[in-house]
């Protein structure tokens, strides 16, 4: 089978390449999956340069790349539950492939009609949940999405929308001929043009307040100035690193205020789902399944175009996913 692979740490675009590989006999708590769908997220590329803790690290020679996907089960192992045809998604290893070898614990099932370019983004969806529900923001509070374009801010908005929590957009520039309701946003504040500081203009936003939760893919003096924000009680979850900049506080601006700050891993990234899991990703998935909830995807790809795919991924991330999709009916 055709598979992107890489022998050593390194950039990824230094490291990768495509080959053949043959598939191993499946063991009897695993299933072969036929791949439909797999993504390329800012995580594969941690993986690749050896950036997650224990045990979530490349076996060499020819590791491959990707850890999430979406796919047909065409082959069981003895002690397998799910039916051959079932469709799923799983984070684990292995998902720039043709097919994948994965233990049943770690998949996810999903309904037949779930759209497979989303099911692809099934580990930002769940990640997405999360961090709006670690923030504790409640019906008509206000709740801050640093990097408003990141397809994560996107989707937290669109869960918050349905809870009728308030969002407040940051983006470095806001595009010609977008607006608020281009983020799923109450209201956007675009750097590029803002003339108050941030603390003003978040005050005027929120009569004075304060906001109620954040959540930072950023960090740097944004988030800075977004801590000393906060209204009593509040809860910033920090989600990504994409500034270079520290942040700098005072002991007084989190005691005086009892904010809480939380980093966020993916729950399934070192552990897989567990069964009282299930009505938890039910309701991720019937919320996620209407059309009117938007993935952005902005180009699909053949695993024989990895270089353009990994490129775009690195530095065009703005303009949405870039997925790898494969031959077959899903």
């Amino acid at each position: 089978m055709k598979a992107i692979v890489f022998d050593h740490i390194g950039a990824p675009a230094d490291v990768l390449y495509l080959t053949d590989i043959s598939l191993p006999e499946i063991k009897d708590d695993e299933v072969l999956v036929r791949m439909v769908a797999s993504s390329i997220i800012p995580g594969d590329f941690l993986f690749i340069q050896n950036m997650y803790p224990e045990p979530k690290k490349p076996v060499f020679p020819q590791q491959i790349g990707g850890n999430h996907g979406s796919g047909i089960i065409e082959k069981t192992g003895k002690d397998v539950r799910l039916p051959v045809g079932t469709f799923v998604f799983f984070t684990f290893y292995n998902s720039w492939a043709e097919y994948a070898i994965i233990p049943e614990k770690w998949l996810i099932e999903l309904p037949q009609a779930y759209p497979a370019l989303k099911a692809s983004q099934m580990v930002n969806l769940i990640t997405a949940w999360d961090l709006l529900e670690l923030t504790g923001v409640k019906k008509d509070g206000w709740l801050v999405l640093t990097a408003g374009y990141s397809s994560i801010s996107l989707l937290v908005a669109q869960f918050a929308n349905t809870l009728g929590i308030k969002i407040i957009s940051i983006v470095r520039k806001l595009r010609t001929g977008d607006s608020h309701d281009t983020l799923h946003a109450d209201a956007v504040i675009d750097l590029s043009v803002s003339q108050q500081t941030l603390r003003s203009e978040l005050l005027q936003l929120t009569a004075n307040q304060g906001v109620n939760g954040v959540v930072d893919n950023v960090g740097g003096k944004v988030l800075e100035e977004l801590i000393r924000t906060t209204a009593f009680g509040s809860k910033v979850i920090i989600n990504g690193n994409m500034s270079v900049d520290k942040f700098e506080l005072h002991n007084n601006d989190i005691l005086f205020n009892s904010i809480e700050i939380k980093p966020y891993i993916y729950r399934y990234l070192l552990a897989p789902p567990k069964p009282e899991d299930k009505a938890f990703l039910e309701h991720i998935i019937r919320i996620t399944s209407s059309r009117d909830f938007h993935v952005k995807i902005a180009v699909t790809h053949q695993l024989k175009d990895y270089e353009l795919a990994v490129s775009a991924s690195l530095y065009k991330s703005g303009d949405g996913k870039h997925v790898f999709i494969f031959p077959g009916d899903h």
